[in-house]
């Protein structure tokens, strides 16, 4: 006799997966379409906040370069702008000039004439420094800054200094890569 073998797999064998998957029926073919659908617009709205946030954050991080920056120079120009000597005003006025643009630099320009002779007359001289300061408002080429100037000032009426405690908004450009006070308003 010779031994059969058969690969018999009896009923009960079959595995309940199988069952399962015979059991439902297919997916249509449409409701395949609209859950990729669904999916694709899911990425593409997420992609585009992600783009958003990105781009924000971008911006942010240049406004924040540039206050910093704007911020820096109308403290040096405060001081610049505060600080007088009757032997070298001729090179204070430059450098005050120097660093304005626009309204405030036609201004100062057109006043500076009157006021040498006045400092030269009365041997006035200044001294001023920062005490404190800080952006108010800004945008990439455009901050506005407030600051708190100490100006120690003598004369020929005054030769003992006497300190002048000031408050000035300073509006800073950038023009060619340089931060300019284009107003500066003295409170």
């Amino acid at each position: 006799m010779t031994a059969q073998l058969c690969d018999e797999t009896p009923a009960a064998d079959v595995s309940e997966e199988g069952d399962e998957e015979a059991a439902s029926p297919p997916v249509p073919r449409r409701q395949r379409r609209v859950a990729l659908a669904v999916a694709a617009v899911i990425s593409v709205a997420a992609l585009g906040a992600l783009a958003f946030l990105g781009w924000n954050y971008q911006q942010q991080r240049g406004i924040a370069a540039a206050s910093k920056a704007a911020l820096a120079s109308a403290q040096t120009y405060a001081t610049t702008l505060t600080s007088i000597d009757t032997t070298s005003v001729d090179d204070n006025f430059a450098k005050v000039v120097d660093g304005a643009t626009g309204e405030f630099r036609d201004m100062y320009s057109q006043s500076a004439a009157q006021l040498r002779q006045v400092l030269i007359d009365n041997k006035a001289m200044s001294r001023g420094i920062v005490v404190d300061s800080a952006v108010k408002s800004a945008t990439k080429n455009r901050v506005e800054v407030l600051l708190f100037i100490d100006q120690a000032i003598t004369n020929v009426a005054n030769p003992a200094a006497r300190l002048d405690r000031s408050r000035a908004a300073m509006t800073m450009e950038r023009v060619d890569g340089r931060w300019l006070a284009s107003r500066v308003e003295l409170k």
